[in-house]
């Protein structure tokens, strides 16, 4: 071989090159991070997502495989400027280099969520995420108030949420920005306003809808978050989706998963509570009524227990009278505690007790009248006579008598002993004559 010509280089397959070129790039750059502005992203039905990565110096094919694409927290589109990492590699069949994406999120979004973490820690250690401090949330409040943005869908769920579940309790809206730098600051006077408001409201839905961590970063403001925790009226939060945490939350008295979930939180259904009421009257109205017959029950016995059942009855009727008093004082203290918003139907269950217990009223009255018509002093004051003989022993038939015998008679104003006369058979109805015309017994 001529000393003066060059050696010839080695002659490669085209497969070995390309595999060559790649094992090099694997020893020199994997594993590499890149940043840099999609462009003409894709998702094929397999699920890969295929893309390019640029910026104004370059441009680099990506290829991002099923399982790393199901880890996603965003849908990538056209534009965006993101930071992924991966591998660089040669794709074979076309002798392309290519980026294989392992992980892939936007542009800064890895500082922005060390800090976030920085002020959690701070203010945890504070005492503002503890849940001694956090406050009950009222379950049937009386006026709702609601910050976030009049552009925002969260308002659209919030409100139908709101007028489809309790359209009868009012809801108070101050708007305010729920993105950008001045966004903190219009959300807590936001709060500020709705807590010194009168009426009062009796919570705060503070919402809005997701976006990314930049698009949520207004409620990771500390200045936020501390009004959060500071406000004199319960607050929930409901920001973004599910997945999507925010200072905001942590300091909420209640946190919910979105807007919708915020709305749903405060509004238990009005059917619902209706229900409620008609199932707590219907078991007090079968409670008076079992309560009443009880003692309409004893009554009916303790008259025919006593010698003068009007006084017993008169006892009966204060005893019921007194009853029927400390139950009405029962019904309302019980139903004082139920939602304003129930008013009308305690009004009607105090109504129909009110009705049923005038009825029992009645009913005890008509009783009454009737055991007076059988008191015997009535009997005596109509002209008759009550006959005992020596013995105290009740005569009520002429085979008791014999002439000569004497007798006692009780009459409606006092007493007399008398002596039979003579004794006869009893009488046709016809020959009975009146009491003060019988003259069959002389006073002793």
């Amino acid at each position: 071989m001529d000393e003066g010509r060059a050696a010839a280089p080695r002659v490669w397959a085209v497969g070995a090159l390309c595999r060559a070129v790649a094992d090099a790039l694997a020893a020199r750059f994997n594993p590499v991070a890149v940043e840099g502005e999609i462009s003409g992203f894709s998702r094929a039905a397999s699920g890969h997502c295929y893309f390019a990565l640029k910026d104004a110096a370059g441009q680099l094919r990506c290829a991002m495989f099923r399982r790393a694409a199901g880890l996603l927290d965003f849908d990538p589109a056209e534009g965006d400027r993101v930071e992924v990492r991966g591998r660089l590699a040669v794709y074979e069949p076309r002798g392309d280099l290519q980026l294989v994406v392992e992980s892939l999120r936007r542009a800064g979004q890895g500082a922005l969520f060390e800090e976030f973490l920085r002020r959690r820690a701070r203010l945890e250690a504070e005492g503002l995420f503890d849940a001694a401090r956090k406050r009950p949330i009222p379950p049937v409040p009386r006026r709702i108030g609601l910050v976030t943005s009049l552009g925002a869908a969260a308002l659209h769920d919030v409100a139908t949420a709101l007028g489809r579940r309790v359209p009868h309790i009012p809801v108070v809206l101050a708007p305010a920005a729920v993105q950008g730098a001045g966004a903190p600051a219009e959300l807590i006077e936001g709060l500020r306003r709705l807590a010194a408001l009168m009426p009062p409201v009796d919570v705060i839905l503070l919402v809005r809808g997701g976006g990314s961590i930049e698009d949520l970063w207004a409620f990771n403001d500390e200045a936020l978050a501390r009004a959060v925790a500071a406000s004199p009226v319960p607050v929930i939060v409901g920001v973004g989706h599910e997945t999507d945490v925010t200072l905001a939350d942590f300091c909420a008295d209640l946190r919910a998963p979105t807007p919708t979930a915020a709305a749903e939180m405060v509004s238990l259904p009005r059917a619902q509570w209706l229900a409620a009421l008609d199932d707590a009257q219907e078991r007090l109205r079968r409670a008076v009524t079992a309560r009443l017959d009880a003692q309409a029950q004893r009554l009916d016995i303790a008259a025919a227990r006593l010698g003068r059942p009007s006084g017993a009855a008169a006892r009966q009727r204060l005893l019921l009278g007194h009853l029927g008093q400390r139950m009405h004082h029962g019904v309302a203290a019980r139903m004082a505690r139920l939602s304003q918003q129930a008013q009308a139907l305690q009004d009607d269950l105090a109504r129909a007790f009110a009705s049923d217990l005038g009825r029992r009223r009645d009913a005890l009255a008509r009783a009454e009248r009737h055991l007076q018509l059988l008191d015997p002093a009535l009997v005596l004051e109509r002209g008759y006579a009550w006959l005992t003989d020596d013995q105290g022993r009740a005569l009520t038939r002429s085979g008791q008598l014999q002439p000569g015998q004497r007798v006692h008679a009780r009459l409606a104003d006092g007493e007399a002993g008398l002596r039979v006369e003579e004794v006869r058979g009893a009488l046709p109805p016809a020959d009975i004559a009146p009491a003060s015309d019988a003259g069959s017994f002389n006073p002793s």
